[in-house]
């Protein structure tokens, strides 16, 4: 079990599109005595389908996000895909270690890989690989929220974003999804149980 009082603690769970990220994020939201809270990213592309503003994502106008990177309010940010900005805000973070929880980030790679270089050790960072690129293709295209195009540009990014895995402190290949549940779970509770 965690300290009582974990603020300044941070999880990072990075991945190529597809890969089960998010799905292990929310599995880990879920287990309660972890003490985490889950860092709303911002970001200017349109909303999907269900999606929730402040609770999926804080979706910003593109001269509003770069108004933010102007008035220095990330602790990360990307242009991921042209004209497609994702980052942190400063004040996501702040609020959840004043309800001394752990935050937790569902990010892209290279998000993922600042917040580290920026708090090397406050964070974990953790990779989720896909078993393969054929099953990264099947999971893009079964999702149905994106055109071909779209997926094809995914998978030529998650061939760059794999050479990026070991810088991560932790790999795990989501083949089997209890199991990669389990790892992570593991890591997670192991990095949180250290003062």
């Amino acid at each position: 079990m965690p300290p009582k009082n974990n603020s300044g603690k941070m999880i990072v769970v990075s991945a190529p599109s597809g890969a089960g990220k998010t799905t292990i994020v929310r599995h880990l939201l879920s287990i309660e005595d972890l003490g985490l809270e889950f860092s709303v990213s911002a970001c200017s592309r349109h909303r999907r389908k269900n999606e929730v503003d402040g609770r999926d994502y804080f979706f910003l106008s593109i001269e509003e996000f770069k108004r933010k990177i102007s008035e220095d309010a990330f602790i990360e940010w990307e242009e991921v895909y042209q004209d497609h900005y994702y980052g942190t805000l400063k004040s996501e973070v702040e609020r959840i270690w004043k309800n001394n929880r752990s935050v937790i980030f569902d990010v892209d790679v290279i998000g993922g890989l600042n917040i580290k270089k920026k708090y090397p050790d406050q964070t974990l960072a953790l990779f989720i690989m896909p078993p393969s690129f054929e099953v990264l293709e099947h999971r893009l295209t079964n999702r149905s929220t994106e055109s071909s195009d779209s997926i094809q540009t995914r998978i030529m990014k998650a061939k760059k974003e794999l050479a990026y895995a070991p810088q991560f402190d932790l790999q795990i290949i989501n083949n089997h999804l209890p199991t990669a549940l389990m790892e992570v779970e593991l890591a997670v509770r192991g990095y949180l149980s250290k003062i």
